[in-house]
Parts: C-alpha cells; structure tokens; sequence
C-alpha cells in the first residue's frame, strides 16, 4: 500500500474474530441463525455497534421513517435526512413530528420548528445525540439548534440537493457538501452515506472512504505507526480481501443477507475493534490512549426487524 509495508499486529485477526462474532449475535437477534454456543464475554459485557452501518438502530430508523416514508421528490428527501442527521437523534425527530405533522421543506417554518425545539430544550430535553455531533456553524444565532436550521436551510437554498445528485461520482458528492459550514470530511461523508439509502442516488458504497478519528485508532492498533496517512488504503484493503481472511481464519460469516462488508462498514470495523482491542489486547496502542470501554450492553427483550434500501434486492 502507497509502497509500504505494514506489519500486522494480534489486533488484525481479532477484526474478522470480532466480525464474525459480532455479526453473528445481530443475526441470531434476527433469528436467521442460531445464538453463538459460546458467548464472547467482551459482547456480552459491552456495547458495540452493528457491523453493517445500516443495521444500526438510527439508520435503521432513518431508513425507515425517514428516507422512505413521505413525499418522495429529491428534495424533500434531502432535507428530511439532514434535518435529522444534524440532531440524530430519534426522539428529536418524533418531537417535531408529533407538534408539527409531516416534516417537508415546502412546508417549512423555521420559527415554528425553533419554538418546538426551544421548548423542549428550556424544558431540559436533550435534543442531540452523543454518537457524533455536527458543530454549530457561526450562522448569526445564538442557540445551537437555531444554527443548525439556519445550516439546513443554507444547504436547501443554495442548490446542495441537486449539485448531490447530479454529481458524477460520490467522491464529487462529498466535496458539495464538504463545501458548508461545519461539514468536515468525516461528516460530510456521513451524510452522504445517509443520504446515498435513499432512492434518489445510486453511489456505490465502495466508491471512496474517509477514515473517522476511531478508525484511525482502530488501525493504529491493527498495523502500527506505519499506516498513518494510508488509512483509506487499508481500509480498501480490508473490504477487497474480506473474503480470504475470513477464510484464513475460518470463520464463518454471511454478509448482510449476502452483501459483504462495503468501506463504510470496514471503517466503522476499526472503530469498534480499537474499542474491544482495549479489553482483548490492552497492551497495543492506539491514537488516543483510552483504556477501557465507557458503554455497557443492556439486554433488550423486543423483537428485532431489519429492513434495507429497497434497490440494495436484499430485504424478504
């Protein structure tokens, strides 16, 4: 990679052990197979994410309820996903629904979304999720949130849905939206991967990758110092020879209904192998130092669906 070569450390086989392990306890949730024999104690312990991005609860919910659910038109569907990506939050979406009916962006009344949000704010309700917070932009408002609408509307009004979806590549995608106050590259590529379940765009999700800061930790911890400034190189590298490693290992793992690991979900891997690599293999560093693992998992009885981009030919 970029003629270098890297060493892999014990980290790198405990990725596809991780993979496998983690995938298979999502699709014994699912009841597509059987629960592990033996449980990983770390899974059992901890919190992970899903290995696929889109099986994750907010995804899935923003797939659902989002994406394809109401006006269809390109964009309205672009202005439902990044209103709710910049709180991501679901009880935040449900709110404004529940005090203003349909979201829509010909319909859209920023002082009575301001009012909803405001209220529930003053009233201690936390309107944004911890998992990755956009920064406010410098927008002229002294609230949070209110810069956000403001950001919203900015993306809305100067052309950001149809330069997205008339881009002739994903990367050329992410540079319009790299191009907005406090879109940065990690989130300005999560957006678009958001953006990219709907119906309206096509992007394949092995086009391109931006390493987030815990990926980079993740592969810190998988091949050493040496990887910095390659990461999306490794990254492609994980996705393309899948297959063999696995193998290698041999483990089983099904994919998702049979797509494999696409690079979003090899970069979101990395993060949460640098998190269980804390407990498995607490002497290999990473980045930035952390030691222990903050979430716990908590059971959870409710029956679990699945349902994905419709064009991806992978739902029942």
């Amino acid at each position: 990679m970029s003629g270098r070569v890297l060493k892999p450390t014990p980290v790198f086989d405990t990725y596809w052990r991780f993979a496998a392990a983690r995938h298979q306890v999502y699709l014994a949730r699912l009841g597509e197979v059987s629960a592990p024999a033996v449980p990983d104690p770390v899974l059992v312990r901890h919190r992970f994410t899903n290995c696929f991005r889109a099986a994750d609860r907010v995804s899935q919910y923003l797939i659902r309820h989002v994406s394809y659910r109401g006006d269809q038109a390109w964009q309205e569907v672009f202005f439902r996903t990044l209103l709710f990506k910049v709180f991501n939050k679901v009880q935040t979406w449900q709110l404004l629904e529940e005090h203003l009916g349909e979201i829509t962006w010909q319909g859209y009344d920023y002082g009575a979304l301001d009012q909803v949000l405001s209220r529930a704010f003053a009233s201690g309700t936390r309107l944004y999720s911890a998992a990755y917070i956009t920064p406010p932009p410098h927008l002229g408002e002294q609230r949070k949130h209110r810069n956000h609408l403001r950001l919203v509307e900015m993306l809305m009004e100067q052309g950001a849905p149809k330069q997205v979806q008339e881009a002739a590549s994903m990367r050329e995608a992410y540079q319009v939206l790299l191009g907005f106050p406090a879109l940065g590259p990690f989130l300005a590529y999560q957006y678009l991967i958001d953006l990219n379940y709907a119906a309206g765009l096509s992007f394949s999700e092995m086009d391109f990758v931006v390493p987030g800061p815990g990926a980079r930790d993740g592969i810190r911890k998988c091949f050493g110092a040496n990887a910095s400034g390659i990461e999306a190189e490794v990254i492609r590298y994980m996705a393309d020879n899948q297959e063999e490693h696995f193998a290698r290992l041999g483990l089983t793992f099904r994919g998702l209904r049979g797509r494999p690991l696409q690079l979003i979900d090899c970069q979101n891997l990395f993060c949460e192998v640098d998190k269980y690599a804390r407990v498995v293999h607490p002497d290999i560093a990473g980045i930035s130092g952390r030691s222990r693992i903050k979430q716990l998992y908590r059971p959870d009885s409710a029956p679990l669906t699945a349902w994905f981009p419709p064009k991806w030919g992978i739902n029942p």
